[in-house]
């Protein structure tokens, strides 16, 4: 089994944490987003994964590189490195890694989290994975005939088709014939908004007749903005304490200090004169002195002073000193 993640763009709702890294490796409980996603979609399988391969854009850089293949490497598989230096739409985004799209895999795009469990059914020639939403006219959703096969996909429906959403994970049988298609919507120049979709060699496939079916996830959370970045990271952190994980580092410095679970705290963090949580997550090397936090994503090597936060996200080697609350404050700035 492969897995195939797209992540080339940079993700330009997500500023200013995405002018520094890339937004899959935005940290969500202490953890990449685009690691988390590898590593649930891997217990989903529950089969060994031989191959992540990640298409990113050549100005992430060496160090992001390393990062990705070191996750590919923790799952026991070998990790590969594509380059999309052109933003030409979802069905581009995977042409690139075409020398890896044979045999059974899943494609995922890195910028949404799942929680789920099902059985995947390998039968198939496809399963489309969707959460159940309350306002399916805002999502791309599947429309199902009476042997809950998917039929068709309608993008932002005005009149219900049905209340399943496409969160952007699939699973084939064989890759290969999808990329067939897809070099065929490239060839013929099929476009959508001058992009290039996986839709369209979905949809061809359909015509041929393949059997599609959905495979639904429990939770689905977006990591789009600051605002639902945040609120995932809090989801996630509810999440692993229920599952009973141990969020909290021994090398913790705690003075006159009340941690409110569920928060993640990781290495060699100071926390004095503060409450901090429910729902926060401290990076690496982070001081906190004279705060109280909750609701919030602060990222390492970062030192807070004399500040109250709730729904906050804070960069790397950030130095902020004040009573600003709901803040999004990007790596190497300093507030005093």
């Amino acid at each position: 089994m492969k897995i195939i993640v797209p992540m080339a763009g940079r993700g330009s709702r997500l500023r200013p944490h995405t002018l520094t890294i890339p937004k899959p490796l935005i940290p969500i409980a202490g953890k990449p987003i685009v690691h988390r996603l590898v590593e649930d979609i891997a217990g989903v399988l529950n089969q060994p994964i031989d191959e992540v391969a990640f298409v990113i854009h050549e100005s992430f850089g060496k160090k992001v590189e390393e990062d990705l293949l070191a996750i590919a490497h923790k799952l026991g598989a070998r990790g590969t490195i594509y380059y999309q230096n052109e933003a030409l739409g979802t069905g581009h985004a995977i042409m690139c890694a075409k020398e890896s799209l044979s045999g059974p895999a899943v494609i995922a795009y890195a910028d949404t989290l799942i929680r789920a469990d099902f059985d995947l059914d390998t039968t198939a020639d496809s399963v489309i994975w969707v959460k159940q939403v309350d306002k399916p006219e805002a999502f791309g959703v599947i429309n199902l005939n009476d042997n809950n096969e998917i039929v068709e996909l309608v993008e932002k429906p005005k009149e219900f088709v049905s209340d399943l959403a496409v969160i952007g994970i699939y699973y084939f049988k064989d890759i290969a014939i999808l990329k067939n298609e897809l070099q065929s919507v490239l060839d013929n120049n099929i476009v959508h908004g001058g992009e290039y979709q996986i839709n369209d060699g979905i949809k061809q496939m359909m015509a041929k007749g393949m059997k599609f079916v959905p495979g639904k996830v429990d939770e689905w959370m977006d990591c789009g903005n600051k605002e639902v970045t945040v609120e995932t990271n809090s989801r996630m952190l509810g999440f692993l304490h229920n599952d009973g994980e141990n969020l909290v580092s021994d090398t913790l410095r705690l003075e006159n200090s009340t941690i409110i679970p569920p928060c993640f705290i990781d290495e060699d963090v100071a926390i004095i004169n503060s409450i901090i949580g429910p729902n926060v997550s401290l990076g690496k090397g982070t001081h906190v002195t004279n705060c109280k936090i909750q609701n919030s994503l602060i990222q390492t090597h970062t030192h807070l002073k004399n500040a109250k936060l709730d729904n906050a996200m804070i960069g790397n080697h950030v130095v902020f000193d004040g009573d600003f609350k709901s803040v999004s404050i990007g790596d190497y700035s300093v507030l005093e």
